[in-house]
């Protein structure tokens, strides 16, 4: 997840991209995307809450990208699981679970990659271990960057496809190409 100081101020973005989603997904997959105020998490529908909620970081637009990106990889038993059904260590992991870390992430990170672009904004990959081992920042954006190429090449995953045009649209941003991710990614 991307959270930069230009995050503070898409605030008057964050609506359309609820929208979006909404217009998008709600209906198909009883779906909907929460601006959240603390840590991001994917909550499966239940007596309470009849929708599932993808609720995203502090209102963050890069955390809701985020988490919409895992959303689109997640299978339909793993979206019936709280965040999926995944283990998440948090910060501080050391260079074995860093390394695990960025192995799940890579799928993401490049959805989210697309997204962004799609989005008309700027893509930082992150490693997400400020007090742990030092990540390799180069190696894991050329493994995502590498992923999105293949995602380019060969199609991506049927619902980001869809949240992708989506957003092309909505923002006025041009397909995305293999032009569009030269020289992009911090």
């Amino acid at each position: 997840m991307n959270n930069s100081a230009s995050d503070y101020e898409d605030d008057e973005a964050l609506p359309t991209l609820i929208a979006i989603f909404d217009a998008e997904f709600h209906d198909e997959f009883n779906t909907r995307l929460i601006r959240g105020e603390d840590e991001p998490v994917y909550l499966p529908a239940d007596e309470k809450t009849r929708y599932h909620q993808i609720v995203f970081a502090h209102g963050f637009f890069s955390s809701a990208l985020h988490e919409i990106a895992h959303w689109c990889v997640a299978g339909p038993k793993r979206r019936l699981l709280e965040d999926y059904g995944y283990w998440y260590c948090p910060d501080g992991r050391n260079e074995a679970q860093q390394k695990q870390f960025e192995q799940v992430e890579v799928k993401p990170q490049a959805i989210e990659w697309a997204f962004t672009l799609a989005a008309g904004r700027q893509f930082s990959v992150s490693t997400d271990n400020l007090d742990g081992a030092e990540p390799d920042r180069e190696g894991f954006t050329r493994a995502v960057k590498a992923q999105l190429t293949t995602y380019l090449n060969q199609g991506f995953p049927p619902r980001a496809q869809r949240f992708i045009a989506a957003l092309n649209k909505a923002f006025d941003t041009p397909a995305l190409s293999h032009s569009s991710i030269s020289g992009e990614a911090a």
